[in-house]
């Protein structure tokens, strides 16, 4: 009988069983496939190091820290592939016309999340980071059968009995506890019958076609109208193709490969056709020139693949004995790079209770807490998306209203670091109430096709906006600016004197 039992073995899966091997938990990781595998999600942001960098710090997990900063984990761990991700970079294109910058930057925004390449975000590579991770895990003593197909969950009077095959032999095992990070629409929400839920706003109803490719050129090379450098190089970042019903996401690795692929809407599936998939990325290239030329020698490394529908929400995410990690719960879209940092807090949440979860004597009304934040969280993300999808078209909405991305992440990681996330409670501070609530209105007048009041944004963020957004003066091009969080010490309820102290203890300045 093991403590815990965990239903696949991701990221997510090895971070949370070495979490539980370091309270003293016996854990079981059962995967379905083969390590190393392909996975899509492959884009860290600053809040999901933080959240990784603190569960390293809290459960003595020091090989992970190096896997938090781009220039650490070169040296940590130059074996395992990884991309450098400078920040976010965007460029607006309209089908049959190739991108020309324009004089005021307006089909376009940079927003920085670091200042160096050495305290940088990371694009993961999952096949190497994936199987480091479960390779740690066992390390530690969580044991793993892989080639498993579950079949059947049981619950009992101590837990849990899992039945299923391995390579045609019959297989039982039992757990107290049964955690699922297999995924949207993953193990059991099928073995228990779990429902898919409507959520509560609906989500963009987007599908995606994507893959591995060599060969991917950078797109700077297309933008030499420009006189002043940019904050940082556009490829070393999340790039982001942007058009009416959808976007591209670019992901270079050091070694040459890049992930790469499109989410759109369904009326744009249709009429790529994404069932054909070499077709449909073909039809796609020729609408858009310069993204074409930008994959003019581009080859797959795997072939394409199709997600027909993204946008997932589980019915039941927690009960008496089992728990879905966040990204079995629920998935929105790749767009800001969201699905990691909501699937971390489910981590730090569930892990803080686990070892009295597997006892039996976990907090009263722990499973209805845990389910209210996972959905709360995923349906406040989903209306970003959501408004940000709607403004596609209108490059100059969508860009303001990234800022309450922005505003929320920086403002959020900054609180955290400063030992204050009463200042930021919820992902994107979904549970500030003035800032979900402003964040809902500006969303919801571009779902219904308003014209983004950029001024609104820019006053409605000052209270948050601790990055020098929303600057005119900028151009769309923002920098790592240390100043920016100073002159903004108040709004952390903080002194200048107290930020400087503390980037001086971090080596930032």
């Amino acid at each position: 009988m093991f403590d815990v039992a965990i239903l696949g073995s991701g990221f997510a899966a090895s971070v949370l069983a070495m979490v539980a091997r370091r309270q003293g938990l016996t854990v079981l990781l059962i995967e379905r496939g083969l390590h190393p595998r392909f996975a899509i999600g492959e884009s860290t942001s600053p809040m999901a190091n933080l959240l990784l960098e603190e569960l390293a710090h809290e459960y003595d997990l020091p090989r992970l820290l190096p896997l938090t900063q781009y220039g650490p984990w070169k040296r940590a761990y130059p074996e395992l592939n990884v991309g450098l991700k400078r920040g976010f970079s965007y460029y607006a294109h309209r089908a049959g016309e190739a991108f020309r910058p324009e004089p005021e930057r307006s089909n376009e925004l940079l927003v920085a999340a670091s200042p160096t390449d050495e305290l940088a975000d990371t694009h993961w590579y999952r096949p190497d980071f994936d199987h480091f991770l479960l390779r740690e895990a066992q390390g530690l003593g969580a044991e793993y059968v892989d080639r498993t197909s579950v079949e059947r969950v049981t619950s009992t009077p101590s837990g849990w009995s899992i039945q299923g095959a391995r390579e045609g032999r019959s297989l039982t095992h039992s757990a107290h506890y049964l955690v699922d990070a297999t995924g949207p629409r993953g193990a059991l929400s099928r073995l228990v019958n779990l429902s898919e839920a409507e959520p509560k706003h609906a989500y963009p109803p987007t599908q995606a076609l994507f893959s591995h490719f060599t060969g991917v050129h950078k797109f700077a090379d297309q933008l030499h109208s420009h006189n002043e450098a940019p904050p940082f190089p556009p490829d070393a970042a999340a790039l982001h193709h942007v058009f009416e019903g959808g976007w591209l996401w670019v992901l270079p690795f050091d070694d040459g490969i890049t992930s790469a692929g499109f989410a759109v809407e369904d009326w744009l599936a249709d009429e790529l056709g994404l069932t054909d998939h070499e077709g449909a990325w073909q039809r796609f290239l020729d609408r858009f020139p310069s993204i074409r030329s930008q994959f003019q020698n581009a080859e797959a490394t795997l072939p394409l693949m199709h997600a027909p529908r993204l946008s997932y929400r589980c019915e039941r995410v927690a009960g008496p004995g089992w728990a879905l990690l966040p990204s079995a719960a629920g998935f929105v879209d790749p767009l800001f790079s969201t699905g990691f940092p909501l699937t971390l807090l489910g981590i730090h949440r569930l892990a803080r209770e686990l070892p009295a979860l597997v006892g039996g004597s976990g907090p009263p009304g722990f499973e209805e807490e845990y389910e209210r934040v996972t959905r709360q969280e995923l349906e406040h993300t989903a209306t970003l998306v959501h408004g940000c999808y709607r403004s596609f078209d209108r490059f100059s909405n969508f860009a303001w209203l990234t800022m309450l991305y922005f505003a929320a992440a920086s403002y959020g990681e900054m609180a955290r670091r400063l030992s204050r996330p009463d200042l930021s409670p919820g992902f994107l501070m979904q549970g500030q109430s003035r800032f979900r609530k402003l964040l809902e209105r500006h969303c919801a007048a571009s779902i219904a096709g308003v014209a983004v009041d950029s001024r609104a944004i820019s006053r409605d963020l000052d209270p948050f906006n601790i990055a020098g957004l929303c600057d005119p003066a900028k151009r769309g091009w923002y920098g790592v600016d240390l100043d920016d969080v100073v002159r903004g010490a108040a709004k952390l309820e903080t002194t200048p004197d107290a930020i400087r102290a503390f980037f001086h203890h971090m080596g930032w300045a």
